[in-house]
């Protein structure tokens, strides 16, 4: 017989309650299907593959997270432009409280000023995201079918970001063997699985297509639907966009004072990356690396230079 996953509690996720959950948790991830080939051994759920530390949380998210009308979710596939969606969103929001010439993102990571969901610092726990003061700006990972339900419905808005895909496949190779000794992935292995299929989060189409037909589902949809591509090429309207999008638009005044253009500056990639708090990246489970690992390759088509030479 099948192993069931334990039915949803209906309490407030509390510590006692996240605990008695993580046992029963753990215990029907050792019973999906498993299979390795990428850095780490992945387990399948709902279709998707993922990590066994990482799925766990995504399930007492899914148990547990209770979304607010006024969140803000902003949600990608790793190496999608992650840390540069964050840093917008906080900024777009946070611009009547902050000035640019002390902005926390001048002495903060942006991981550590838009957490994950489900992917939590260390010493953290999914009862430090409920904490939170509302409005949240939260980051996550997880497919929408996976997030709690009612979350595109509820009020908060979403937004997904996505990416041409052979760059994601290229960052994402890359970033592992910089982070992983002796990490030895070909390219035509990556490349073979990640068409397959079977990718970190994958596959990875059925991913962006469910946000994409959440946002165009109604025209008032409370999910934006993004192209890293179009923020690489036109970052000051993508800004506009999101900000309109965030119910924060910019005013006829912050127009004329080029408050939307300060807001692209602080947050691209030759900035950030020049920040000393950026050298090195929030742990999260254990890992660490510099923000330039994590933004690596940020030049789109240059997946292509990559796979001519490597495969």
């Amino acid at each position: 017989m099948a192993q069931q996953l334990p039915s949803k509690s209906a309490t407030n996720s509390s510590s006692e309650d996240v605990d008695l959950a993580k046992e029963s948790v753990k215990a029907f991830i050792s019973a999906l299907p498993a299979r390795e080939g990428w850095s780490h051994p992945f387990v399948q759920y709902k279709s998707y593959w993922f990590r066994p530390e990482f799925l766990e949380q995504f399930l007492l998210v899914e148990r547990c997270f209770k979304p607010r009308p006024d969140d803000i979710i902003l949600a990608t596939q790793p190496k999608c432009g992650t840390t540069w969606l964050k840093a917008l969103a906080f900024t777009i929001t946070n611009r009547s409280r902050y000035n640019f010439s002390d902005h926390p993102l001048l002495t903060r990571h942006p991981h550590h000023l838009v957490p994950f969901i489900e992917i939590p610092a260390v010493g953290a726990d999914l009862t430090g995201v409920e904490s939170l003061p509302s409005p949240r700006i939260l980051a996550t990972h997880m497919p929408l079918s996976l997030l709690p339900p009612g979350t595109a419905s509820c009020g908060c808005r979403v937004v997904y970001l996505c990416r041409d895909p052979k760059d994601a496949l290229v960052s994402r190779l890359h970033f592992e063997k910089k982070l992983l000794e002796g990490f030895s992935l070909s390219m035509d292995a990556a490349v073979s699985m990640f068409c397959e299929g079977f990718s970190p989060y994958g596959p990875f189409w059925d991913h962006c297509l469910e946000y994409w037909r959440e946002s165009v589902a109604t025209a008032n949809s409370t999910v934006l639907f993004l192209k890293y591509e179009e923020m690489k090429s036109d970052p000051l309207q993508v800004v506009r966009k999101l900000a309109e999008f965030l119910r924060v638009p910019f005013t006829q005044e912050e127009e004329s004072s080029g408050v939307a253009e300060d807001v692209v500056k602080l947050c691209s990639f030759e900035k950030l990356t020049s920040l000393q708090v950026n050298r090195w990246m929030p742990p999260r489970l254990g890992q660490v690396s510099t923000l330039k690992t994590i933004m690596l390759d940020l030049r789109t088509g240059h997946a292509m230079e990559v796979l001519r030479t490597d495969m």
